[in-house]
This record gives structure tokens, C-alpha cells and sequence, in this order.
């Protein structure tokens, strides 16, 4: 593989980690091209071991024989560029953490009926926006069973650097897609619906009557104003996580593992 020294911001093929934006990167009009950054040895094997195809390496000179020799071992014959450290982070505008970056090509996400069709707990994420959040609650999906992810169009990217690197390479295990129809268009696929929001309706999360259903797409809202109440009204359930010391709800991200688990099937 080319290892290719670099110690110019404008060195032909290195605009992929310095110039494109999130949204030239997700490329949306043309998915097949879609391309996103992987930070972390760690995050970046956990890719490798999914099937994500990687198309190039950035990695701090010091690190070619360290943390970035196995990675630069599995990914074949794709440019490795290297430098050193201020260097990297003028080119791309951070500090790497551990040092590596990988462009790897975006897959091609399943449909929303393959998503449903063998899944029991599905979380659906709408209107989050906040990459941490993201990133958190791919990570507690992966841990706590959930079988996959659907992300309303408001929601952000999964695929963006930070929330990669939140979720520790969790979006590469759970199966996840875009929701580009109304969310009770899921009762098709025999799902059953259970929007997470404080509301005079809404049951206790540990309810009976959760439990006993066999397929249960649990509804997390955005960070400021939570669910809409359109969402709230079409759900099939309204649950909350019930509040001591007079705190009135939890992160979105915190709220979410409390569900995964207690819903768990």
C-alpha cells in the first residue's frame, strides 16, 4: 500500500478529510458515492469487521508502526497518508483522536420492510439532531438488544464522524434506515408503537401490557420539545419513566437505554 508523506493542507487527494462537508460526504443524490470518516483504531476495526469498505487512511506519522500497523495491514492497497500531528489537525480542523482517520464508502441501507421483518424492539430516533445523542443511543441499542434503528429525515446522520466515534462503531452493528413515511405506516410490518413523552395518558414504562407485545418500535423524541404531538396522539402508547426529587425527564440519550432495557424482549 502507497504510504504518502504529507506536509501540504492542499496535497492532491487529502480533500476527503479537510474540504467536504458532512452533506457532500453523505451525498444524498447520489448515494452510491456517499463517503463518511471513521476516527479511532478501535472504531475503524470495528467497521472493517462489519464489511465497510475503506478508501483511504489518515494517520499521524508517529502511529504508521503503532496504532494505525494492524489497521494499515487489513485495509489492502489504499492511500495511507501520514504527517505530523499540527499538521493533520490544520488539514482537518481537529485534534485526531488516537490519531487515525479512515474515508470508508457508505452502504447501501435496507429497506424499511427488511429493517422490520425479523426485529422485535425497534427504536425509532425523530428529530435528534445532537451527534452525541446520536452516537449514545446507537451505543445503548447495540448493548441492550435492540434490533435496529429507524431515523425520522429531521434526525442527524448517523454516519457523522462524532457520532461514529460516540457510539464507539455501535452504528456498525445495529441494522438502521431512513423513515421517509409516517410512523404508524409500521403497523404493516406488525409493529406496535410507544412514544417516550410526559403526557396525562402515559403509563409508567414498566406497564404489564408493554411487555407482552411481541413486536414494539419505541419512539424518542428531540432534545428541546420532545415529540410532536401529532407523534404523541398517533402512538399506540405514551410512556414515561417515572421522576423522583422532582427532576421532570432525562436526556434523550439516558432515556433511551432506561427504555432499551426495561423493554427488552
Amino acid at each position: 500500500m502507497p504510504i504518502i508523506r504529507i506536509d501540504s493542507l492542499s496535497h492532491p487527494g487529502v480533500e476527503i478529510f479537510a474540504n467536504l462537508t458532512e452533506a457532500q460526504l453523505r451525498n444524498r443524490l447520489e448515494p452510491s458515492k456517499g463517503v463518511f470518516i471513521a476516527e479511532s483504531p478501535k472504531v475503524i476495526h470495528v467497521a472493517l469487521n462489519a464489511g465497510y469498505e475503506p478508501l483511504a487512511l489518515l494517520c499521524e506519522y508517529k502511529h504508521i508502526e503503532g496504532d494505525a500497523a494492524t489497521l494499515i495491514n487489513r485495509c489492502g492497497d489504499i492511500p495511507i497518508y501520514t504527517g505530523e500531528r499540527d499538521v493533520l489537525a490544520q488539514l482537518t480542523g481537529y485534534t485526531l483522536t488516537r490519531g487515525v482517520l479512515c474515508a470508508m464508502r457508505r452502504p447501501t441501507l435496507p429497506s424499511v420492510e427488511t429493517i422490520c421483518k425479523d426485529a422485535r424492539r425497534i427504536a425509532i430516533i425523530d428529530g435528534v439532531v445532537d451527534t452525541t445523542n446520536i452516537g449514545a443511543i446507537f451505543r445503548s441499542a447495540a448493548a441492550l438488544g435492540i434490533d435496529a434503528v429507524l431515523l425520522t429525515p429531521s434526525s442527524c446522520d448517523p454516519l457523522n464522524r462524532r457520532a461514529v466515534r460516540v457510539s464507539m462503531g455501535s452504528v456498525f452493528l445495529v441494522p438502521w434506515t431512513w423513515l421517509e413515511v409516517p410512523i404508524p405506516s409500521l403497523h404493516e410490518f406488525g409493529f406496535r408503537t410507544a412514544a417516550m413523552a410526559l403526557s396525562d395518558q402515559s403509563i409508567p414504562i414498566d406497564h404489564p401490557a408493554l411487555k407482552t407485545e411481541e413486536h414494539l418500535a419505541i419512539i424518542l423524541g428531540t432534545e428541546g420539545d420532545g415529540l410532536s404531538h401529532q407523534v404523541i396522539q398517533e402512538a399506540d402508547y405514551v410512556v414515561r419513566i417515572p421522576m423522583s426529587h422532582e427532576v421532570d425527564s432525562l436526556n434523550v440519550a439516558a432515556a433511551s437505554a432506561v427504555a432499551f432495557w426495561v423493554l427488552r424482549k
